[in-house]
Parts: C-alpha cells; structure tokens; sequence
C-alpha cells in the first residue's frame, strides 16, 4: 500500500521494530539513542494523516504510542528520583533533559490560556494525568499562575508520591500543590471547581480512551470553563495520540496551535458549553469547528525552540 512506501513511515516502522525487542525502556544509552531518532524523524512537518493509513500501520501506530508512554514514564520516574536526592529539589530542574522543552512549552499553554481569560486569573487548575515529575504545574505555578492553586491528578500512588518529594521542600508550592491519587473517571462533582482542566496527552492512549476521559470531563466540569489538552499533528501523531476536534462534544473549540519546529505537541484549547445534556448512552453533539482554527502554525521560532536529548549524555544522570 502506498503508507508502506512513505519514507517516513518505513523509518518509523523499522525504529518500532527496534524499540519493541528492547529488553527494557528504562534510560539507557540504547533507549535514549533510539528515541531520538524516533523523534527526529517525526518532527519536520508531514502531511501524512495517521487517520488514513492501513491497518498494519495503524496497529504500529497504536503500539508505538504505548511504548512512548512507557518509555517517557521510566524517564519521569527515574529524573524524579535524582531531584529528590537534592535538598531544594525544584532548584536542579535542570537537569532532566526535557526541562527547557517544558517551559517553552508551558509558556505557549500560558499564553494560549491568557489569551482565553479575559485577564481573568485562574484560581483553580486541574492537571489530569501529571505523573512523578508534574513540569507543567511546577513552571506554570512558580512562574506564571503564581496565585493560583494546583489539583494534580494521577492514578499511579508512587508516581504521586514521588511528585509529592518535589515540592514538599518549597514553601510557596506546598501550599498551592495537591495531589490526588485517583481514576480521573471516578472524579465527578469536584471537577466544577476548576476553571481550567488540563489534559495530559498520554490520558487515554488512543481514540476511543481517549474520548471517554473528554465525554467525562464535559460531563462534570462548569459551564464557562476550559480543557486544555495536548494533541498531535502529522508524523508526530506516532509519538502521542490526536486529539480530534469533532471528538470535544459539549465543548466550544476555541483554538487549535500545531507547531512546525521542534516542539512536538499539539495544544488545542476549548470552552464548556453552557447547556449539555446527557440522557441514556446518546452522545453529545460534536461541536462545528471553524476553519481558521485548524492547522495553525505557531509564528515564534524563538518561543518553540526545543533542545532534543540528542547531544545529551543520558548516561551520566544513570549512576
């Protein structure tokens, strides 16, 4: 088929190929040097659209997705634990690899979301999905929400436990940090207390999963408020699943921001709609996108510039 002949996508199946008869995907040299490539050959912008590929490619795809998440999971967990060791965790972050692509891109997400607020400050977020090393609450809290309180969400205790160890040292985060050792599935009536609901993009592995965290959050969370969630596009959709806009039933999409350097995510912002019914097993009513909101291309190089790990000696955070 003519998937199988895209370059890209034979690059991407023969680094799957690799990557899955890995014994382990804790870091590694290996792992850190097989990730990269992956990366690397996702990045530039594609015009490949995952939603039309064969079903081999597409099963590759979904497997491919998991083993990100698996992978970027060790990653966190293993970084959390070095920042632990340190008496003012919060003050080392630098030394997770990734850290700079975090506060790039938790400064996009901040200026998406102010640009959304109506200068109105947000006194409740939630982070669905924030695992052992919660960035993107930690850098939106210390720098940019500075008010603001933090309701992390994580189904894994130890991930939770492990966040808990990083900020617990910090006198400010302490008070404005929670963390909440749940299914998001089971949360229902406190989710009206967040004006903002952040969506990890590794919640919900693929469509269908996915879908029933958002239809769940629609369900439950105020009228007015906003879902932030983080998608993909292109060739990038082989490392995180895509979020489609006509899956944000009860929601008003707002915006969709598809970045073409090295910031690999997606970040799609929308509104809960006033009026949302849920009666029986009949879906709610997928909400009409406008045109000017799709494929998007963030416009400051400079504000999306990333460093990868490549160049990066994984090996001496390993001792």
């Amino acid at each position: 088929m003519v998937c199988e002949k895209d370059e890209v996508v034979q690059k991407v199946c023969e680094l799957y190929d690799q990557i899955s008869s890995l014994d382990s995907l804790k870091p590694s040299k290996d792992v850190n040097m097989l990730f990269t490539q992956l990366v690397l050959t996702c990045m530039p912008p594609s015009p490949i659209d995952v939603t039309k590929l064969c079903n081999k490619i597409q099963e590759t795809r979904s497997n491919l997705i998991r083993l990100c998440g698996e992978a970027e999971g060790h990653l966190e967990s293993h970084f959390s634990t070095i920042l632990a060791s340190y008496e003012n965790p919060l003050l080392h972050l630098n030394v997770f690899p990734y850290y700079s692509n975090y506060l790039k891109l938790s400064r996009l997400e901040f200026d998406i979301l102010t640009e959304h607020c109506s200068g109105h400050v947000p006194s409740n977020v939630a982070f669905v999905g924030s695992g052992p090393l919660p960035l993107t609450s930690i850098v939106l809290a210390s720098s940019h929400l500075t008010t603001t309180r933090f309701h992390n969400y994580d189904i894994d205790p130890s991930a939770n436990a492990k966040a808990v160890r990083l900020v617990s040292s910090d006198p400010d985060l302490s008070r404005r940090m929670f963390f909440h050792t749940t299914d998001i599935m089971d949360v229902t009536d406190a989710l009206r207390d967040y004006d903002v609901v952040f969506l990890a993009a590794l919640v919900g592995m693929n469509k269908d999963e996915k879908v029933r965290v958002v239809d769940h959050l629609a369900k439950y969370m105020a009228p007015g408020a906003l879902l932030m969630l983080r998608s993909a596009h292109g060739a990038r959709a082989f490392l995180y699943p895509v979020v489609d806009p006509c899956d944000l039933r009860g929601y008003e999409v707002l915006s969709i921001f598809h970045p073409t350097d090295e910031v690999i995510n997606s970040v799609v912002i929308a509104r809960k709609l006033p009026t949302t019914k849920h009666t029986g097993d009949n879906p709610l009513v997928p909400t009409k996108v406008p045109n000017k909101f799709l494929d998007i291309e963030m416009f400051d190089p400079l504000l999306n510039h990333v460093n990868l790990m490549e160049g990066i000696d994984i090996e001496e955070q390993l001792s």
